[in-house]
């Protein structure tokens, strides 16, 4: 996986943060059968520019845990599709999105959760990347299979709460 991140932070993200990220990210990808050449970025923010972002794109204006941007590039909807073989179409990187995540938010609810730093990032990480995989959790159905698969990731990783 093409992971970007970035840190738009005050105070900067520690480097065992990013390498989580990083590590668990990778291990998603490969546990719900990404492909390789998969592309997203992580930014991590405070919690006022979560708070900017929510009210501009989704009309809360509060501060939030993690908002997620999915690229669905769905060629059916495209007027000119680009027609390619096969081989070609895998080669080429599919960039599925963009996950903002609040450290602010990490912390405040790791300690209202009682659990580590660490499994809050890792659960809000993993949460937005099954997002930009199509997973959502509107429907009581749908939620039910989003939130096993976040938990069996997370519990594979070595996340349990």
């Amino acid at each position: 996986m093409d992971l970007e991140i970035y840190d738009e932070t005050k105070n900067g993200v520690p480097e065992e943060h990013v390498q989580l990220v990083k590590n668990i990210l990778e291990y998603a990808g490969k546990y719900i059968k990404l492909k390789e050449n998969t592309e997203m970025s992580v930014t991590f923010v405070n919690n006022d520019r979560i708070q900017e972002i929510n009210r501009e794109y989704r009309g809360v204006d509060r501060a939030t845990d993690v908002i997620s941007f999915a690229i669905e590039d769905s060629a059916e909807d495209d007027e000119f599709p680009i027609v390619m073989d096969e081989a070609l179409e895998e080669e080429i990187p599919e960039n599925i999105g963009d996950i903002f995540v609040s450290v602010d938010k990490v912390g405040e609810q790791a300690e209202y959760l009682e659990h580590s730093y660490e499994r809050e990032l890792g659960f809000l990480v993993v949460h937005g990347f099954l997002h930009l995989n199509g997973y959502d959790h509107m429907e009581p159905e749908d939620e039910k299979v989003m939130f096993k698969l976040q938990r069996d990731i997370l519990d594979a990783y070595g996340l349990k709460r």
